[in-house]
């Protein structure tokens, strides 16, 4: 029944009410706010700086910023999961930039990236307007030794990255331009996906984006939800046709596009299947759950955890330090099997409430940046991942990453420099997945940082791999933040490292819930791939030490 004249006017005397009773609310609190301008200034250089900048009033609402400049950006960030994890901030460009803030005090925080220490204000905001200079200190400078940063999980959209990385200090954001979600529908007809060039995008002379990078994300086969998981494929050079599964034909074309194979989390369903059937590439060991913010995601995949593993729990599922510690055993895990990932880091912001590059990679570049030269770095594992603290640790002199080949029992020794804005909680030297040397960081302090040496030499009788990894805690919450380097590798002619039978007993029942989990769903084709993980899992299992 078509509604009568009468009806239609009513309706639209009752939008121009709601619309004339907003627009009074919107100028009634314009009239009650009050102009904050803010001036955001490196310490020693007075240089304007980008930033990422939070204001939140007594009232405990959020406020977000504006550039004062007819050039300047601003790209507001506004993402909750919970009342305690969320991300309400904007990033701005190196000019003046406002907040409109009510009467009374309000909360103001500056931060950039990792290198520089956040600066916190209190402001009184009453009629008239307020100005602030913020002063940033920067507590390291890692262009100056040589090692540059990237996120290679990133959802950020093309017109927005360039504030966006200047304001976080990062060098290399590899954009998920692609992103398919459902299965056996190739990429360029994901409904996420967002058509790519391929070129490389110079954002400034040591910050670039490489755009052609493509995530299979499966959460519905044949129309009805099942999850199987995320891998990434990262810098390949023209859009993907397979579609997944099968994964095979990805990694094939992956490498014949010299693209990089990144796993995502380690306990998607399709994970510990992925490992040896693509010989995937990267590990991020922080992934898109570990936030700037409180840790959210504390039940999921928790029915994958492995009891004999001893990872922390409470009544709520996870820790934070509990999945943390759930993906370093795993990558180490791998790592014994002979599976030689290199360690990487993502945020997906853009979806979470983080941070570009609250967890980022840095790799090292001895003689300047190049993005192609910063690729092969992180293929090479020349790096670290980091979510605070600064790590720097050579073996034998050489980088990580590095492989030393051996005619018999040698010695290694493992030495560099952790560096902090805050204490170092502890430093500790892994070999072959156990903690081999706890060191207590230095007490006292360089200019602007905690500074904390290491030098340690160990006995190697047999084939193994060494990394270096720091803790970073806050002092109130107890909340951590980690440095991890990438591995070394010495090879001992004739005594191989051998997995522990946990670990190999949790990678082969992983494949085989995932069997049987799929039996009803995939093809026989489909389900050969898990067929060919599990028996390379079995015979590991075969092999392995107790």
């Amino acid at each position: 029944m078509k509604p009568s004249v009468i009806d239609r006017r009513h309706l639209i005397m009752q939008a121009l009410l709601l619309f004339a009773s907003i627009l009074a609310t919107r100028i009634c609190d314009a009239a009650e706010s009050t102009r904050l301008v803010c001036r955001v200034v490196d310490a020693d250089t007075g240089e304007l700086l980008p930033c990422r900048a939070y204001a939140q009033s007594e009232q405990g609402t959020w406020h977000f910023a504006q550039s004062m400049a007819d050039d300047g950006t601003a790209v507001r960030y506004d993402v909750t999961r919970s009342p305690e994890s969320f991300e309400k901030h904007t990033t701005l460009s190196a000019h003046p930039f406002k907040f409109e803030l009510p009467p009374g005090r309000s909360r103001i925080v500056v931060e950039r990236g990792k290198e520089y220490h956040p600066a916190e204000l209190s402001v009184n905001v009453e009629n008239s307007p307020l100005e602030r200079t913020i002063r940033l200190k920067q507590w390291i400078n890692m262009e100056q030794r040589r090692w540059y940063s990237g996120d290679t999980h990133v959802h950020r959209s093309l017109a927005d990255l360039p504030n966006v990385m200047r304001a976080e200090d990062l060098n290399v954001a590899l954009p998920l331009s692609y992103w398919v979600r459902d299965a056996y529908t190739p990429p360029l007809r994901g409904d996420k996906s967002v058509p790519a060039e391929s070129r490389l995008i110079h954002v400034d002379r040591d910050r670039v984006i490489w755009p052609m990078n493509t995530e299979y994300e499966i959460f519905t086969v044949n129309g009805k939800r099942h999850t199987l998981g995320a891998v990434f494929v990262l810098n390949h050079q023209t859009p993907l046709a397979p579609s997944a599964p099968p994964v095979a034909p990805i990694a094939a074309e992956a490498r014949r596009q010299h693209a990089l194979l990144d796993l995502d989390k380690h306990s998607w369903p399709w994970s510990m299947m992925l490992v040896p059937i693509m010989n995937v590439d990267l590990f991020e060991l922080s992934n898109n759950h570990i936030w700037r913010t409180d840790f959210f995601f504390k039940r999921w995949t928790l029915e994958q955890l492995p009891q004999a593993w001893n990872i922390e729990t409470d009544s709520q599922g996870f820790t934070e330090w509990g999945w943390m510690d759930f993906g370093f055993k795993t990558y180490y895990a791998l790592l014994n099997c002979g599976f030689h990932m290199r360690p990487t880091a993502g945020t997906a912001s853009g979806v979470h409430p983080v941070p570009l590059g609250f967890g980022r990679v840095y790799v090292s570049l001895p003689d300047g940046f190049d993005y192609q030269n910063w690729i092969d770095g992180l293929n090479a594992g020349r790096s670290f991942v980091t979510t605070g603290p600064m790590l720097f640790a050579e073996f034998n002199g050489r980088s990580p990453g590095s492989k030393f080949q051996s005619t018999g029992p040698t010695t290694l020794r493992v030495h560099g420099e952790a560096h902090s804005r805050r204490p170092l909680d502890r430093i500790e030297i892994v070999k072959n997945g156990e903690i081999v040397r706890t060191i207590t960081p230095a007490a006292n302090t360089g200019k602007t940082a905690w500074v904390s040496s290491f030098d340690e030499s160990f006995e190697v009788d047999n084939t193994s791999w060494f990394a270096v990894r720091c803790f970073q805690k806050h002092p109130q919450t107890g909340r951590l933040r980690f440095a991890h380097s990438a591995p070394v590798y010495v090879t001992v002619p004739g005594r191989p490292l051998r997995p522990h039978a946990v670990e190999t007993e949790f990678l082969v029942q992983a494949v085989q819930s995932e069997i049987r989990r799929n039996r009803e769903v995939l093809s026989d084709d489909e389900l050969a791939e898990y067929e060919r993980a599990l028996e390379i899992y079995r015979k590991l299992h075969q092999i392995s030490t107790p």
